[in-house]
């Protein structure tokens, strides 16, 4: 898994919830399908734009909601939108910039 991979998983799957190995691996895929969405999603000055804002918040919970396993309360899954929301909101500022995009 890559680093980017790696820190959504780490707030997919801490503090909570206790999750099986295959559950663990649910959680894995969804890490790595959600981060090639939202990459989809960047455009430039996506913060400021409403809609673009609107589709990646809704992309967020539309890929948790069908790929987190049932270990996953409601509470919890809206819990875990919100903390990946504002991880993207605040790592990628735009298209190819933020937090771990490559120096060059």
């Amino acid at each position: 898994m890559s680093e980017e991979e790696l820190v959504i998983l780490d707030i997919l799957t801490r503090p909570a919830p206790e999750l099986s190995t295959w559950e663990r691996d649910q959680v894995k895929r969804v890490a790595h399908d959600l981060l090639i969405k939202l990459k989809g999603l960047l455009v430039l000055d996506w913060r400021k734009n409403t809609a673009a804002r609107s589709k990646m918040k809704l992309e967020i919970e539309d890929t948790l909601d069908l790929g987190l396993p049932r270990a996953y309360t409601p509470e919890l899954y809206r819990q875990k939108c919100s903390a990946l929301f504002e991880h993207v909101y605040e790592s990628y500022p735009e298209r190819d910039a933020g937090v771990y995009a490559e120096v060059g």
